[in-house]
């Protein structure tokens, strides 16, 4: 008889030969003279084994049982139940793809009681590990665990980040029947995917609004949670389920000493990459950080290219517009979002504007979202550290003045102020320099369904 047995993020296959008939998913490891597999491959095979009726003892798997009962029902919405019924229909394998404000937590309580297994939940961030925390404690009659943020206590349901997964999935890959991944277009980073193979969790969720990275890695989702079962853009939901929203395009122009300036840095950047014969892309743009680091020249085109950027992302004229914005929505609450934190930073100066960046400490970060929150303050200013995973539901109005070419970053910018509140109206506006690679740049972000059909362009104030 053959014995499954988990080991250090793999399956292994004991009381087999070389010689003997074994499920497909195992190898021979002439090392260890056993057949091993990734661990991932125990649901299949499970079935497997099963189908060909071939005896065996399962000792790999440790995760139990659990009658897992809401302390409140809440009624799902139409779309919520139909997501959860399509994962079911593929196995309880899948990937689940919902607007910021849709309700993606109350479809993984969903799935966490249709499944009734011990459940790790993975987030991307400390601040979302406690928001699920709470949310966990508030809703479930169960011991709630954390791994992660100086804690280490398995429960019923146990809440890690991507980091603490990946660091302790080895160990903690078999007590876990399901396994629900918060925002996870994270996952097929470099070291976070481990997180999935090591794990031999039958059941896996994938949550996010926005599953496209820009390597192009999304595909490999299917292949460490399943297929996308279900998928829902803001524009469907919006002003029922979601605020309705609008989006304004600005367009402004470079004054003539920032056009020169940007033409000249421009074309000392264009004429290295033509002088070296450097492709655009992604392998064009390796190879140019690669030769700027050999040769003065590279070094002088690599300042160039920054120097040129920061005049297209960073021009007065942006901050004109602000102002104008700022004193339109003077009683919204605002999130402004810029690409480099020295914007935020000049943003937060010269308008008393609190500023959140990855430099803000834990608790003035705490601090100011809680004013904004409470309408203490009315206006906040970030990078990147606002696009995902924190709860702002009365903002209203987000004003982009610059971004980098993601599709997923607006769509997570868009979902900060699309949380629905009585009639709320929300807007966001993108500010562009007009006849820069910034033009190319706002194209690429807004190619997504949701920037369709309801945007439109924006003499300032005309």
């Amino acid at each position: 008889m053959f014995t499954i047995k988990f080991e250090s993020g793999t399956l292994i296959l004991e009381g087999a030969n070389e010689t003997d008939s074994v499920p497909n998913a195992f190898v021979w490891d002439n090392r260890t003279r056993q057949y091993r597999s990734p661990a991932n491959l125990y649901r299949h095979i499970i079935k497997d084994l099963i189908a060909t009726k071939t005896p065996y003892t399962d000792e790999a798997k440790e995760y139990a049982k659990f009658d897992f009962k809401q302390k409140f029902q809440l009624s799902p919405r139409p779309y919520q139940t139909e997501s959860i019924e399509n994962w079911r229909k593929y196995n309880r394998c899948g990937v689940i793809v919902l607007p910021t404000g849709a309700g993606k937590t109350h479809v993984a309580t969903m799935a966490i009681e249709m499944c009734g297994r011990q459940t790790l939940v993975v987030v991307p961030t400390l601040d979302l590990m406690n928001q699920w925390y709470d949310l966990l404690i508030s809703t479930f009659n169960a011991e709630i665990g954390l791994i992660g943020g100086g804690f280490y206590e398995i429960g019923a349901i146990t809440v890690t980040t991507y980091a603490s997964a990946f660091r302790h999935q080895e160990r903690l890959g078999n007590q876990f029947g399901l396994v629900i991944f918060d925002e996870v277009h994270h996952l097929p980073s470099e070291g976070y995917k481990y997180a999935a193979e090591f794990a031999i969790a039958p059941f896996r969720l994938g949550l996010t609004a926005t599953p496209e990275r820009a390597d192009g890695d999304e595909s490999e989702l299917e292949r460490l949670i399943g297929k996308t079962v279900y998928r829902l853009e803001a524009q469907e939901i919006a002003g029922e389920y979601l605020a309705d929203y609008t989006l304004e395009r600005v367009e402004v122009d470079l004054t003539e000493s920032e056009r020169e300036m940007y033409q000249r840095e421009r074309e000392i950047y264009t004429n290295f990459r033509r002088k070296m014969n450097l492709p655009y892309g992604q392998e064009g743009w390796r190879l140019f950080l690669i030769q700027s680091a050999r040769s003065e020249d590279g070094r002088r085109a690599m300042k160039a290219y920054r120097n040129y950027k920061k005049i297209a992302l960073g021009t007065e004229a942006k901050l004109h517009v602000l102002q104008d914005l700022l004193i339109r929505h003077r009683h919204d609450k605002t999130l402004i979002f810029t690409a480099e934190n020295e914007m935020v930073y000049r943003i937060s100066n010269d308008y008393l504007i609190p500023a959140i960046t990855h430099e803000t400490n834990v608790k003035e970060r705490k601090f100011w979202l809680d004013a904004f929150n409470g309408g203490n303050v009315l206006a906040l200013a970030t990078s990147k550290v606002l696009n995902e995973g924190v709860n702002i539901p009365d903002a209203s109005v987000a004003i982009v003045l610059s971004g980098s070419g993601s599709s997923r970053e607006h769509i997570q910018r868009l979902g900060r102020i699309l949380r629905k509140k009585d009639d709320k109206q929300a807007v966001l506006y993108e500010v562009v320099t007009r006849n820069t690679t910034e033009e190319y740049t706002s194209q690429k972000r807004t190619d997504e369904r949701q920037f369709q059909d309801k945007g439109k362009e924006k003499e300032l104030f005309d």
